[in-house]
């Protein structure tokens, strides 16, 4: 049986887990995310090695909230670790004595998600993490897509509202920006600024610090019918649409499954996302559409898929 370990290094936490080849996680282990390059390291091969104790392991692979090099050896840039142009897998694996491989996040849930997931079957599928920001991977017949440089695809930061809101990439507008967990929190502080609003349970659990909310609590808030929640809610379903719509004319996916944390509320928001789409697309009564659900396989998809990819180093 081959088992491998699979490794998610976000920005607040690492998790790691043991995985067979049917993609069932059979362990985890979890640590926080320092700052430092050489202790974000230490921490990895430590949440590693608790693993390697209880079970054996052929290879490991990292799924990495950055931009890995064509080499899938290198973190070229990563906006909330501490790498810059790190040889962070001929690193880890001189440390743990095993082969070690490198993997955007988005691209490892893509994979486990075709491989085990809701993408299975797609000749072109394409997932969208839908969380902080947007992380997206385009799947070609059971192949990533991974652009000249190894980047590909960023739709994060497709430019959809000129002189929007301002993102962190330094440009303005950007489809995260409208569309994600971050975006539903600031479509709902300032849905709250009208009159009105204060009677929203959002606006009480603010208690005047509109910066307190979250988009998991706007969705909570929409699940319990509030009118402030489901008005953003709402607004994000008209944003994801114009967004689809675009992807359709570049990549025509037949598929288009929704991970992340926003997309574990994917019921609230998906048939009317899915509606609008259909009115949005260009030739969308004369053309096959895509189709679109929820992902599977929820916050083990990065470790799962980057565990898929070790086993075949």
């Amino acid at each position: 049986m081959t088992r491998t370990i699979g490794v998610d290094v976000g920005g607040t936490s690492i998790r790691a887990g043991v995985v067979d080849e049917h993609g069932t996680v059979l362990d985890t282990a979890r640590g926080s995310t320092p700052a430092d390059e050489a202790a974000l390291e230490d921490a990895i091969c430590s949440v590693v090695g608790e693993l390697l104790e209880r079970h054996p392991v052929s290879a490991v692979g990292l799924a990495v909230a950055g931009f890995i090099g064509t080499d899938r050896r290198t973190v070229l840039f990563a906006p909330h670790l501490a790498w810059r142009s790190a040889p962070v897998a001929d690193r880890i694996s001189a440390r743990l004595g095993l082969p070690v491989v490198l993997e955007h996040d988005a691209n490892a849930a893509g994979v486990a998600e075709h491989r085990f997931g809701a993408l299975r079957g797609a000749g072109v599928g394409l997932l969208l993490a839908l969380g902080t920001g947007i992380g997206a991977a385009l799947m070609v017949d059971g192949v990533l897509y991974r652009g000249a440089h190894g980047v590909a695809p960023e739709l994060g930061h497709l430019p959809l509202v000129p002189g929007g809101r301002p993102c962190e990439c330094g440009k303005a507008g950007c489809w995260e920006r409208y569309c994600s967990g971050t975006a539903l929190a600031s479509t709902a502080v300032d849905l709250l600024a009208a009159p009105g609003a204060r009677s929203s349970v959002l606006a009480r659990e603010a208690a005047g610090d509109p910066g307190r909310i979250t988009g998991r609590q706007v969705a909570a808030a929409a699940r319990e019918g509030d009118a402030v929640a489901l008005a953003a809610v709402g607004e994000m379903a008209e944003w994801l649409a114009v967004g689809l719509a675009l992807v359709a004319d570049v990549y025509d996916p037949d598929l288009v499954v929704l991970g992340g944390g926003v997309g574990e509320s994917a019921p609230l928001f998906l048939d009317d996302a899915r509606d609008r789409y259909h009115r949005l697309v260009t030739g969308g009564g004369h053309r096959p559409l895509l189709r679109l659900r929820a992902a599977h396989l929820g916050d083990d998809a990065g470790l799962v898929g980057a565990a898929a990819l070790a086993a075949e180093v």
